[in-house]
């Protein structure tokens, strides 16, 4: 991967990651677009710059994340984390396999595709509209929705995330930001887990022109992502998922005929 092929894969990566249409989807068929070959570096790199990206979320919401003082919205968290940390463990075989299977995430886009153009009118009576409200029972199911997106690649993590809060008398906009908070320490953990198994499997990895390359992502993701949450939460309000559901069978159609075609493979 060289520079060039890292910041496309970075940018694409920041305009999808809050956004409910897989940024791992992305990043997976763009990249043998790109020429780019799965290697230990690659498939690591992937998992850091979400890092990077998802960092924007504590820089935009600094005073929820520096706010020590405010307790509940740290355990919160932590007890939301413990499914996704528990299934990554335990199913780690499992989400290589499946991150592998292009068709298997091709074939996810479009099924979720279908789910988000009728979910808008499926929770229709919100109640709880900002992060205090949620209670730990209702942060613990969140954080089981993530598991869908674990086991589902191509699922998204924001998107599995927002409904399970949806389908939990939250109003889309309460969902989203609560998915953007539970993806911090989700990624942090994924990350740190990610770095450690290439250093510890393929130490010759980590080198210098390969960890300039994974600053040079981080740095671009991270802008890229602050302009995108901006964006998707005046959007949500506005429009619904219908749009992103409609995007989501197109592109997962588009990758089922590149891997028939065999231009991805």
């Amino acid at each position: 991967m060289d520079t060039f092929q890292a910041i496309i894969v970075a940018i694409v990566e920041g305009l999808t990651e809050f956004l409910p249409i897989s940024s791992t989807a992305h990043m997976k068929f763009i990249q043998p677009l790109l020429g780019v070959a799965n290697a230990p570096f690659v498939n690591m790199y992937e998992v850091v710059i979400q890092l990077a990206a998802i960092l924007a979320v504590v820089v935009l919401y600094w005073k929820k994340f520096f706010d020590f003082k405010r307790v509940g919205f740290y355990t919160k968290l932590i007890i939301a984390v413990i499914p996704a940390l528990i299934s990554g463990f335990f199913l780690k075989k499992y989400i290589e396999a499946a991150l592998g299977n292009l068709t298997f995430i091709a074939c996810v886009m479009v099924a979720g595709g279908i789910i988000l153009l009728f979910i808008d009118k499926v929770f229709t009576t919100p109640t709880i509209d900002s992060e205090e409200k949620v209670s730990n029972k209702t942060a613990f199911i969140i954080g089981c929705g993530q598991v869908l997106s674990i086991l589902f690649p191509g699922l998204s993590r924001s998107a599995a995330t927002i409904i399970t809060g949806m389908s939990q008398k939250l109003t889309r906009s309460a969902a989203a930001e609560f998915s953007f908070f539970l993806a911090v320490p989700t990624m942090l953990a994924a990350s740190a887990k990610s770095f450690w198994d290439t250093y510890k499997e393929n130490p010759e990895v980590i080198g210098k022109d390969n960890l300039t390359t994974l600053l040079i992502g981080s740095v671009v993701a991270f802008i890229v992502a602050l302009l995108a949450i901006k964006f998707f939460i005046s959007f949500l309000k506005k429009y619904g998922f219908r749009i992103w559901g409609v995007y989501r069978i197109i592109a997962g159609l588009t990758m089922l005929f590149l891997i028939w075609k065999g231009i991805v493979q």
